[in-house]
């Protein structure tokens, strides 16, 4: 099927990038950001998902007095005008914000791409930082209803990039991406400086520490066995792991090859 790429009137491709925690997405973010054509916003609903959820995240009380929490506000200021030398507005969209009480005619006008990891890998690095979550924190429900909302309004099949692809490729992979949604690949996309960015949530000092370090996307080592060795999950996050392989074989299964 044809990949589907929205471009609003004023010429700025609006890209949402859905993800789930623990996906390379705040590198990414930083990857896009370093075009000279881009401007990103981070996790957008994330102070709406907490103020509905109840969910104490690290520094919930200085999320919801920093950011906004009206989704529609938010999805307003996602369709805004912007300056004429911007190309590119990156969203980096976490799916499991998109809660069902939201609306979704908002997604119409904007073009979805959608940024996949491994469960298990996902699931233990989450792991590191939250204590307590379900199937839905890990926003591979959320990822596929997005992909089936998209594919159906469209008949078109949005972008998948599954991030271990875009650690062992880099340039290939972000080539890949931009043909498939009409953006002229940049290698400023390689690389970026490190440190913390105005753009970042105020929730950064909490989640980003590794990215914060990063001046590029870097394949993990291999061990010197040569085989991955991956303590195991326990088993009630096994479980989730489990319940999350078909949804994330789903998305798989388009995912962009180079």
């Amino acid at each position: 099927m044809e990949r589907t790429v929205s471009v609003a009137a004023d010429g700025v491709l609006r890209l949402a990038m859905w993800s789930g925690p623990r996906n390379l997405s705040t590198a990414f973010m930083r990857s896009w950001e370093n075009r000279g054509d881009t401007i990103v916003i981070d996790e957008p609903f994330y102070a709406h998902y907490l103020k509905v959820t109840g969910l104490h995240h690290p520094g919930r009380d200085e999320i919801l007095a920093h950011h906004e929490t009206d989704w529609r506000r938010v999805a307003d200021s996602l369709r805004a005008p912007l300056p004429s030398n911007i190309r590119v507005f990156y969203q980096k969209q976490m799916s499991h914000h998109l809660l069902p009480h939201m609306g979704r005619e908002w997604l119409d006008p904007v073009t979805h791409a959608f940024l996949i990891r491994d469960p298990s890998a996902m699931l233990a690095s989450l792991g590191e930082k939250l204590t307590d979550f379900d199937l839905l924190a890990t926003g591979l429900p959320q990822q596929v209803e997005i992909f089936e909302h998209v594919l159906e309004r469209t008949g078109k099949v949005p972008a998948v990039l599954d991030s271990a692809d875009l650690l062992e490729r880099p340039e290939p992979m972000l080539r890949a991406l931009c043909a498939a949604l009409a953006v002229p690949f940049t290698d400023r996309m390689l690389w970026w400086p490190a440190g913390r960015r105005e753009s970042d949530g105020i929730w950064a000092r909490h989640w980003y520490d590794r990215v914060e370090q990063s001046t590029g996307f870097e394949a993990p080592p291999a061990p010197a066995s040569g085989v991955a060795a991956m303590t195991p999950l326990p088993p009630a996050v096994a479980e989730i792991a489990a319940r999350c392989r078909p949804l994330y074989e789903r998305l798989r299964a388009h995912r962009l090859r180079a």
